[in-house]
């Protein structure tokens, strides 16, 4: 029995008789993010408008505190908070002036991807795009591309829309920063699923990443480390850049803080930073880390696959995953089928056997978490 299914009681509770695979997606919430909500409404009415000096010291503090432990990253006070990583992604792009040269991938979030799509429509980006796929020849054409040196280098750790990982981000990391300084690494869907270690390119990247996915936290709370001595000046700025120590500098020009409160916006409703606070808490308690949950969730790919193979499907089999190798692979894995109606027919038909997954055009995707227990699949399931 997986002890750590006790600490999701009331999601499993509301959902019995399903299991979640699309946790990828939308991820159960550990049952203490529900003291969380209630602790930021009780600071609230307690301490009205001096809850913004708690917050931004202790609250903020801890969490720069625990993100850094679990990233291997020795600068805390590099680390900022936004509401959602496009709000971040782009103050970045806002330090640039002029036409923006960029590297990047075909497969990267929506918020990224249409974002770039609107700026080259209105020809203030001039983009490269590399094809994750062949994933083998990935991290090869990627650095390659890399050598021509651009104003900015984005790519995913796991994508999105595939599961699939770079399988050496450290690596890939110190090719791409011989030509290239501004480097942002996303990491939303590899942050708590794969292990990552940030003690070697921290210094190098923008890491950005956030609460929603296998953190469980919930919606509302994204982080972003900055490199070492980052001097980048947003032009997208906003007031709580301001209340931190501020650099020396003439009383008409703006001035920015030396830390990642550089990258800061303005007001915001911290409750999800209180829900992120108390999941990384509890996961610190329990002895849980990235390491432990990319076991086990390993562990459920195993089982599940060995299901498929019994079942002999005739979609979901192995011919059909983009990639058969989940030692290089995020928390999820996904069948590439003949169409989208395809996709859709066999997801409505897993539903109704209290299997939930979710789709991506003509891809399948389903999610493995912590909650999880592979002694529970069994035939009847997937028999679609």
């Amino acid at each position: 029995m997986n002890k750590y299914k006790s600490l999701y009681s009331k999601f499993l509770k509301a959902n019995e008789g399903k299991i979640h695979f699309a946790c990828h997606s939308h991820h159960y919430w550990p049952d203490c993010t529900r003291e969380a909500q209630l602790e930021y409404w009780e600071d609230s009415c307690k301490m009205i408008d001096n809850k913004w000096e708690y917050i931004l010291t202790e609250k903020v503090g801890t969490a720069q505190r625990l993100l850094s432990d679990h990233l291997n990253f020795n600068r805390p006070n590099d680390i900022t908070f936004a509401p959602n990583t496009h709000e971040l992604v782009t103050r970045i792009l806002s330090s640039f002036s002029g036409k923006i040269k960029i590297l990047t991938t075909d497969s990267e979030f929506y918020s990224f991807s249409r974002q770039l799509n609107r700026y080259i429509e209105a020809d203030l980006i001039d983009a490269t795009v590399i094809p994750t796929l062949p994933i083998e020849t990935f991290q090869e054409r990627f650095s390659k591309a890399s050598h021509e040196g651009f104003d900015v280098v984005f790519t995913s750790h796991v994508f999105f829309n595939s599961g699939l990982a770079i399988k050496d981000l450290n690596l890939l990391v110190e090719e791409i920063s011989k030509n290239n300084s501004t480097i942002i690494i996303d990491g939303y869907h590899g942050f708590m699923a794969l292990p990552v270690d940030l003690s070697k390119i921290g210094d190098k990247i923008f890491y950005i990443a956030g609460s929603y996915k296998y953190v469980g936290a919930g919606e509302g709370c994204c982080f972003m480390t900055i490199p070492k001595n980052c001097n980048l000046r947003p032009l997208n700025t906003g007031w709580f850049a301001e209340v931190s120590t501020l650099e020396n500098v003439n009383d008409n020009e703006v001035a920015y803080p030396k830390d990642g409160m550089r990258f800061a916006g303005s007001t915001l409703d911290y409750t999800a930073l209180y829900r992120l606070v108390s999941v990384l808490e509890l996961f610190k308690e329990e002895n849980i880390n990235s390491s432990l949950i990319h076991k086990h969730v390993q562990e459920c790919q195993k089982s599940f696959l060995k299901i498929l193979d019994k079942i002999n499907h005739p979609h979901l089999n192995r011919n059909n995953l983009l990639v058969d190798d989940i030692d290089h692979h995020g928390h999820f894995l996904t069948f590439n089928l003949e169409s989208t109606e395809l996709v859709n027919s066999i997801r409505e038909k897993l539903e109704s056997n209290g299997v939930l997954t979710d789709s991506r055009k003509n891809r399948l995707r389903f999610g493995f978490s912590l909650y999880h227990d592979h002694t529970e699949y069994s035939e009847k399931l997937f028999t679609v």
